[in-house]
């Protein structure tokens, strides 16, 4: 990743956090992208010897997310990476799920990382090399209470595949990972929401994961490391399970 510049939205925490430090680790400069507050993130990169700075900016607002693009690009150099990461959940039954969850959940989820994918785009295509990450979800595939979140998860898998088709004789590919049960304050909150105390949460997800553990944010990071970095130049259009073994 020596030299490479990459975004990261979602950055202040959580997933986005660790895919931050792990590809400042491999040498890349790091645009921390999030709506909340982010400077703990790029103190931790700095502290490790690594480069980054913080941009703040909504994903779901096009107006942003291109001035967004364009301040990484005068600071750091042209992106060659992209990781979208930024999402929310609004969890309801379908009988409360209202037109602003609706809303909500599919503009960050979704438009997001479309909005992201078209303002790098022109980067990547003059540089000739360019990786895109899309976080998905194993939620995708259908979850209770979810209608909203996994309808914008199963998007991001059927946005990755089409841009990987129509990027990658630019020389960019695109790629998606689908975790599964990840410790974060998105999975506390799921435990809240059903009257689970946390710690026992992860024990029963623990208990039925095939490799007897929960999922960390840097499990997840270091598989999107991995689809950023160079070898994996010839893979595209993938969406890689990062689950511990659980099928869905």
């Amino acid at each position: 990743m020596d030299g490479r510049v990459a975004i990261v939205t979602g950055a202040a925490r959580g997933i986005g956090a660790a895919t931050a430090a792990r590809l400042a680790a491999l040498g890349a400069s790091v645009a921390v992208l999030d709506m909340a507050p982010a400077e703990s993130v790029v103190e931790r990169i700095a502290r490790a010897g690594g480069t980054a700075l913080t941009v703040r900016a909504d994903v779901s607002r096009e107006e942003e997310v291109r001035r967004a693009v364009a301040e990484v690009a005068e600071r750091l150099g042209a992106p060659a990476v992209l990781v979208n990461n930024a999402g929310v959940v609004r969890d309801r039954p379908l009988g409360e799920l209202t037109r602003d969850d609706w809303d909500v959940v599919l503009d960050v989820n979704l438009r997001g990382a479309f909005l992201l994918c078209q303002a790098v785009r022109p980067y990547m295509t003059d540089l000739g090399w360019g990786r895109i990450v899309n976080v998905s979800s194993t939620s995708a595939d259908g979850s209770r209470d979810q209608a909203n979140y996994s309808s914008a998860k199963a998007g991001v898998r059927g946005l990755t595949r089409t841009l990987a088709i129509e990027l990658g004789p630019d020389g960019i590919t695109v790629n998606a990972v689908a975790p599964g049960y990840i410790v974060s304050e998105m999975t506390a909150a799921t435990a809240a929401r059903l009257g689970v105390d946390f710690q026992d949460f992860q024990r029963l997800v623990a208990e039925q994961t095939p490799v007897r553990r929960v999922g960390t944010p840097e499990d997840v990071a270091h598989a999107i490391a991995f689809l950023a970095g160079e070898g994996a130049g010839f893979i595209t259009g993938t969406v890689l399970q990062v689950t511990g073994g659980t099928v869905r």
